[in-house]
């Protein structure tokens, strides 16, 4: 069982909360009138991750936070004991790719997560017609080496959802090792 937090940037219109709600089964309808995140929303889901070597179902809890300032005194409660960090921008919007940068230092660096418990998502809003190819290019380098999943859920929702379990899956595996090491130290 670990925690998860889906933590976003600046920009109140990138659809964190619709990703949120559909990684965790919380909502069948996409779309609706946007209203932005008020502090932090959490949503809490089990998910069966094949690699998980008892095959237990994981208890994934994503902290739905908002990226507005006025809740910036928050968020260093909020990243306590957090495993993971998932950024979601909007691709089309270039000067996101800069906000992300500031997200990533602050949310990441600065709790000493690896880059594997980070994952970008390139989130597209619905009836974005806008293509770009390779966000990942685009990409500053302390950002170049994470995962980045390309999100559209009107096209391939479940393709959304597979990446998204990869990386839990890779943060699973980061958090299982360190619990052991913790343990094997204890022991010595």
């Amino acid at each position: 069982s670990f925690k998860s937090l889906l933590k976003t940037h600046l920009f109140h219109s990138s659809g964190k909360t619709v990703l949120a709600n559909f990684l965790s089964d919380t909502t069948e309808r996409l779309g609706g009138e946007y209203r932005p995140t008020q502090g932090v929303r959490m949503v809490s889901f089990e998910c069966d991750l094949e690699s998980s070597s008892d095959h237990q179902p994981c208890e994934v809890t994503l902290w739905d936070c908002s990226g507005n300032f006025k809740f910036e005194s928050c968020w260093p409660a909020l990243t306590t004991d957090s495993c993971g960090v998932v950024l979601v921008y909007n691709p089309t919007v270039p000067s996101q790719l800069r906000e992300i940068e500031s997200w990533f230092s602050m949310f990441v660096s600065s709790q000493g997560l690896q880059d594997t418990q980070c994952v970008l998502v390139a989130h597209r809003q619905p009836g974005d017609t806008h293509t770009h190819a390779d966000t990942h290019s685009d990409l500053a380098s302390p950002l170049s080496s994470l995962m980045v999943i390309q999100s559209n859920l009107e096209e391939n929702p479940e393709a959304v959802r597979q990446h998204f379990y990869t990386y839990l899956q890779k943060v699973v595996k980061v958090v299982t090792e360190s619990r052991e090491r913790d343990e094997m130290s204890i022991i010595t």
